[in-house]
């Protein structure tokens, strides 16, 4: 067959699509400049213009817009007849999931590959990103992309057309009679579905009346309809969604509408990209509203008093701002509402912070690549069911860019798992850690058994507040990575994921002790190159990346039976268990809980979860015993010093935690000098004051947190870190623990001290004691 043979399939892949209003797939497999001049001719054949296509490719001079596949995140939140994807260079599921939601209704997906055949075992610069040292490219397993081939092989609406030179469909020297040239044509034979109904306009409506002339379907205008909830306080509203049903542009609409009525509305996304479909469309509703814009920047918007809202809404000056996570949950209680976009893939700390705003929405997709809506309904609706808040609670299932059943959405959600879940509540409710088995999953099971896959997946999704398409690429074919599993009656119902690290020869040592990133250690990394050890990445250690248990079944011990039947395992086989996490005080209870303990504590925030990072280990042999208590020591060395300056503003109930959960071994012993005590006796017991010298009301402090053996109050120990370590304000510290007066607060310090300096005291703070007794 020659070229026309592609273009008519083309045409009739275009057809169908537009007359069913859904897309379709086409593969293009061969030698790499083959295949994209193929492309050119099927978008070409199938009618549409160049400005409504985009190639994602590293190949330059093309008359398409261009994208390299690793910024495929551009197409986010953007619309394509055709999206053409270069998976020769740069290839990775991320690219598939940022780029397969921009193509519209009636449009083609045209994925550019090698011959299928081969795919899986060529080696490009994504399987390079999987060979962490030690391990390397020949470790990488091709799991993932086998089973990306099956999926297009299998899945309706794909068409798969073997490209020869010169554009040719079929191999080289192929002859034009040859039958399996064009190896599926993806046509499904569906006619048009029948009309879905259309978007209403309530007959009595807080929002502009054109808000809801610009919803695209019903469940967009159901959903703006309860998003004006947000105007009372009090309320909050959980918008959920698969992607491409316009809960974004549901929440710009709900957003412009209460900017043009005076309220400051605060929005909040994982990056400002997730959000700037909501910002697009609150532009456009304020336009047509005739508002006046003071302010119109990127992430800004500010509106003068508008004749659109409410006359008793009107005379305030509203507007629609955006801040980064972090900065967004100290603010939200400035704002009269925060809507947080793809909700889903923020931490539960930050979404609940949000709550400070008198009214707020939560906006999430529920399957997809930017997060993961059951894991947001799971580990957050708790907290929000549990507040004073009145909860709206919307769905929406109508697609906007495309009709339902698409094949295309089917086949991604197949291919990179969006929908992956746990099994469900009533096939593991009576799981306990007696009826449970324990397995090493390997990954060629996972890969033989499609219902192993998603609820063991499906669960370390929970685990994470943002899980990518990238990760179960990893899970396949990393050679660093494995799964531990507990199951019950055939359910997973507790999962762990495991990076081996460490192990590194003296050359990759000495280059990690330089400040060269070595991929896939970061235990190793951090205490190297960060805290200076040069021995720290010799050792062997597991690192339990993430680890969950299903939501039917917690707090039953099974995260726990868990860890112990890895060590139990691994433990003979590398010198320690490790783990690293956003520090909370429930996390760092349960790792202290499970013998492991803090030998870190990040001294800057993570930009997306805005929490500390802690690092903590459990050793397993004398090397490994060796290198925890040396960081441990180093850590209680520096975190003094720490505490009062970069984790000044760090949570107390986080100090505590951590703090317990470390390794104080021999530090019983308080270094304070004789006239310290002095000083400090008269502050616990008479009139002295501890801001007279911090220094040894501090290495009382530490003394206690660390080895805990005197009986103190929450609050108490709460007063020890703000006051003591962290060097507060007596008003903020009076404020914060609501003491009644500041004078309180410093006499209930003096209490405080005093089981310190009968616990610690030496024969001078004895005799010091005895004066004021």
């Amino acid at each position: 067959m020659t070229r026309d043979a592609l273009a008519a399939l083309a045409a009739d892949l275009r057809a169908e699509a537009r007359r069913t209003d859904q897309r379709r797939l086409i593969v293009l497999h061969g030698e790499r400049d083959d295949c994209l001049d193929a492309a050119f001719t099927v978008v070409e054949a199938a009618g549409i213009a160049d400005d409504e296509a985009t190639l994602l490719s590293t190949r330059e001079g093309v008359r398409f817009e261009r994208h390299r596949p690793k910024h495929a995140a551009r197409l986010l939140g953007t619309t394509r007849q055709a999206v053409i994807l270069d998976a020769f260079v740069e290839f990775s599921p991320n690219a598939v999931g940022q780029s397969v939601g921009a193509v519209d209704g009636g449009g083609l997906y045209v994925l550019v590959a090698p011959p299928l055949d081969e795919w899986p075992d060529r080696r490009d610069d994504f399987d390079e990103s999987l060979a962490v040292p030690p391990f390397g490219l020949d470790d990488v397993t091709a799991r993932f992309r086998s089973r990306l081939v099956e999926t297009l092989r299998r899945h309706p609406g794909v068409a798969i057309a073997a490209v020869g030179p010169d554009g040719a469909v079929g191999p080289a020297g192929a002859d034009d009679t040859a039958p399996d040239e064009i190896e599926r044509d993806g046509l499904t034979g569906d006619e048009a579905p029948p009309p879905e109904p259309g978007p209403t306009t309530p007959a009595s409506s807080a929002f502009p009346a054109v808000a809801y002339e610009s919803c695209l379907t019903r469940d967009q205008s159901r959903a703006l309809s309860s998003l004006e909830r947000l105007r009372t306080p009090g309320s909050a509203v959980v918008v959920e969604a698969d992607r491409g049903r316009g809960k974004s542009s549901a929440a710009g609409l709900a957003a412009a509408s209460l900017a043009a009525a005076g309220r400051d509305v605060l929005v909040t996304a994982p990056s400002f990209a997730g959000a700037s479909a909501l910002f697009e469309r609150a532009r456009a509703l304020l336009a047509d509203l005739d508002a006046r814009l003071s302010v119109d920047e990127e992430r800004r918007i500010e509106v003068g008093p508008s004749e659109a809202g409410p006359a008793e809404d009107t005379t305030g000056r509203g507007r629609i701002r955006y801040l980064p996570p972090a900065e967004a949950a100290d603010a939200a209680g400035d704002a009269d509402v925060a809507i947080a976009d793809e909700a889903a893939a923020l931490p539960v700390r930050l979404l609940a912070d949000l709550l400070a705003a008198p009214a707020a929405a939560f906006v999430t997709t529920v399957h997809g690549y930017e997060g993961a809506g059951r894991g947001f309904s799971v580990r957050f609706r708790g907290r929000l069911d549990d507040s004073d808040r009145r909860v709206t609670d919307v769905r929406m299932d109508d697609p906007i860019r495309y009709a339902r059943g698409d094949p295309v959405e089917g086949w991604a959600f197949r291919a990179l798992m969006l929908d992956a879940r746990p099994g469900v509540d009533a096939a593991v409710e009576d799981a306990a850690p007696d009826t449970v088995d324990y397995r090493a999953v390997d990954a060629d099971d996972l890969l033989a058994d499609e219902h192993l896959l998603s609820e063991a997946f499906g669960l370390l999704v929970l685990a994470h507040y943002r899980t990518e398409p990238d990760d179960l690429a990893r899970l396949l074919d990393a050679p660093n990575l494995s799964v531990r599993a507990l199951t019950h009656e055939g359910h997973v119902v507790s999962v762990a994921l495991l990076a081996r690290e460490g192990g590194l020869d003296a050359a990759t040592r000495g280059a990690m002790y330089d400040g060269e990133r070595v991929r896939g250690n970061m235990l190793p990394d951090v205490l190297t190159s960060q805290l200076r050890d040069p021995e720290a990445a010799a050792p062997t250690g597991v690192r339990i990346m993430r680890i969950a248990t299903h939501h039917a079944v917690r707090s039953r011990g099974l995260g726990s039976k868990l860890l112990r039947e890895i060590e139990r395992e691994v433990g003979d086989d590398v010198d320690y268990l490790g783990t690293g996490f956003g520090a909370t005080p429930d996390l760092l209870d349960f790792w202290a809980g499970n013998g492991y303990r803090t030998v870190h504590l990040a001294t800057t925030r993570n930009a997306a979860s805005g929490e500390h990072s802690a690092l903590m280990m459990s050793p397993t042999s004398e090397g490994g015993r060796a290198l925890a208590r040396r960081h441990a020591r180093w850590f209680r060395e520096r975190i003094g010093a720490v505490l009062s300056d970069a984790l000044r503003d760090l949570d107390p109930d986080v100090v505590r935690a951590a703090l317990a959960a470390c390794d104080a071994a021999g530090d019983a012993v308080v270094d304070v000098s004789e006239y310290e005590w002095r000083l400090t006796v008269a502050a616990a017991y008479g009139p002295g004051l501890a801001d007279t010298a911090p220094r040894p009301f501090r290495r009382l402090a530490l003394a206690h947190l660390l080895d805990g053996e005197c009986d103190l109050a929450a609050r108490a120990e709460r007063l020890l870190v703000r006051k003591v370590l962290q060097a507060h304000d007596w008003e903020s510290v009076t404020d914060e623990l609501d003491y009644v007066s500041t004078a309180e607060c410093m006499r209930s310090l003096g209490r405080t001290l005093q089981p310190l300096v009968d616990r610690y005291g030496d024969a001078v703070a004895v005799a010091e004691r005895e004066l004021y007794e």
